[in-house]
């Protein structure tokens, strides 16, 4: 069955009925646009669409509702991909119900989540069979940068529902590292009307995967001069993708010592990296009319890391920038046993990858040949195995062996978490990255306690395509897969407290005493 598929009659059926009722958009306007494609009979846009009374408390279908098979609630950035955010929410809002699709720039996902699950708890009670159809089938779309993905997996992870929609990515950014890992393409998509449909029919194909997440903290003491907060070259995210200095009420706050968290699903990165990019996202925010599509923006950061030195290091930058000479660096590949990690002099950017897409759909770590495995103990990448792999680079030129078909960076090792101690007045700031979000991190000269920890967090699930190169350790190509209860990612790590297992992407999320929480976890 091909996606764009309408009858006449069945089209003039959809539209008449007021639970499918889109007042800014008239029949001749759908129809003349469907009459000129050679489609089947059914009714493609059906299977996707949500009538409005399951989005209004209190409220009823008008007509009696059609049970979707796979229900879509799409989540646009629309100032993501210079136009293509704007035009693609037009899209989706002129073929599905316009209270399914949502602008991100105007309503937080958190919110949107809280009122549609509050209000499908409400109708199940009164024995509304659409609603339980929905839970069970409901699927997420999220358009935008990988930034804006993650800020859609914070909120899902951190709500903990009973049953989680996995989520489909469209790539509006420049780097779509996770779209590509999951078989969604890396480039800007088109915005017509075709296209959406088509990304449609992939995601009602696509199979589910578990991916897992990582915490990061960092304490430092409390500054005696000037601050240590973030510095952002744009304003750092509602999903807390990046650094966030936590409140003095949190539990993670403790006295004397300035908290921050974050996480991520794709990788973690120090260094030379992130200062290009910081310079990058920088040299945006002063002049975003230079920035209106991907392949400029591709050229302008591949422009800056020549400026930056990034490809002449050992000239450009002095050896206190390296890693080694930055930070101690320990790793847990056992529970309980941290060990130090050696790091080479020559490295000058450490990636802490979770998924095999990095910097425009690279992979790092590539896969280790039957010896490595043997000698030390190394695996491919798989992304709910709850291991990091940790790959060092030393210029740029090192970069670029990422473009040979077996290319790799310096394997350093896999682990269930890694930790940095910062040597005590080394620098004074390091530039930081999570999943496309940089920043720059101020450091106190005169503290020997600062400590960033990365460590396993839980598992959210996402849509993939059947071809996606990312692999499960229930894949039956992977190799070298661990023993159940190393990847049981529904046994969180008995070492970590409470306060470490969640963003803080959903803070807002409050469930009224009078519901019955026990529905939703």
């Amino acid at each position: 069955m091909r996606p764009n598929t309408f009858s006449r009659s069945e089209l003039r059926y959809s539209i008449s009925c007021k639970s499918f009722r889109n007042p800014s958009v008239s029949f001749s306007d759908l129809e003349l646009v469907m009459a000129s494609s050679d489609l089947d009979s059914e009714i493609f846009v059906k299977q996707f669409y949500i009538p409005d009374y399951i989005f209004v408390p209190n409220s009823t279908a008008n007509c009696p509702p059609n049970i979707p098979e796979c229900p879509v609630l799409v989540f646009i950035n629309s100032k993501s991909g210079g136009q293509l955010g704007g035009d693609l929410l037009i899209t989706y809002r002129s073929i599905l119900n316009k209270n399914q699709v949502f602008d991100l720039g105007e309503e937080a996902p958190d919110n949107v989540l809280r009122k549609l699950y509050l209000n499908l708890e409400t109708l199940k009670v009164n024995g509304d069979k659409l609603a339980t159809e929905l839970e069970e089938n409901l699927k997420i779309i999220v358009a935008g940068g990988d930034g804006t993905a993650g800020w859609l997996l914070g909120v899902v992870s951190d709500l903990k529902l009973s049953q989680p929609p996995p989520i489909a990515t469209v790539p509006l950014g420049t780097g779509n590292n996770l779209p590509f890992a999951f078989g969604w393409g890396k480039k800007n998509p088109g915005t017509d009307l075709n296209s959406v449909l088509s990304f449609l029919d992939k995601v009602q194909k696509a199979k589910e995967m578990k991916i897992d997440s990582w915490h990061i903290l960092m304490r430092m003491k409390v500054p005696k001069d000037g601050s240590c907060d973030p510095i952002a070259p744009v304003e750092l995210p509602h999903s807390l993708h990046a650094f966030h200095r936590v409140s003095s009420t949190d539990d993670l706050n403790v006295e004397g010592t300035v908290t921050f968290r974050g996480g991520f699903w794709n990788y973690f990165s120090m260094g030379m990296d992130a200062q290009v990019s910081y310079a990058f996202h920088s040299e945006r925010k002063l002049h975003p009319e230079k920035f209106k599509n991907q392949l400029v923006n591709q050229s302008t950061y591949a422009k800056l890391g020549c400026t930056q030195g990034w490809f002449f290091a050992p000239l450009a930058h002095p050896s206190s920038k390296n890693i080694a000479q930055l930070a101690k660096v320990k790793i847990m590949k056992r529970r309980g046993d941290w060990q130090d990690l050696l790091i080479p002099h020559s490295i000058r950017s450490i990636v802490c990858l979770n998924l095999p897409s990095f910097s425009g759909g690279l992979n790092p770590w590539g896969t280790p040949n039957i010896n490595k495995r043997r000698d030390r103990d190394l695996t491919p990448p798989l992304v709910d195995d709850g291991l990091l792999e940790i790959v060092g680079f030393k210029n740029a030129w090192h970069g670029l062996v990422l473009l040979a078909p077996s290319g790799h960076g310096t394997r350093l090792a896999q682990a269930h978490r890694i930790r940095f101690e910062f040597h005590k007045g080394a620098v004074d700031h390091t530039f930081m990255r999570v999943d496309g979000e940089p920043w720059k991190q101020p450091l106190p000269v005169d503290d020997d306690t600062v400590v960033v920890e990365i460590s396993h967090l839980r598992q959210v699930k996402m849509l993939a395509t059947h071809d996606c190169r990312s692999k499960s350790v229930h894949d039956p190509t992977s190799h070298n897969i661990q023993d159940a209860d190393e990847r049981d990612s529904d046994n969180e790590d008995e070492s970590v407290g409470e306060e470490w297992r969640k963003f803080g992407a959903a803070d807002t999320f409050k469930i009224p005493d009078e519901v019955d929480i026990s529905r939703f976890s």
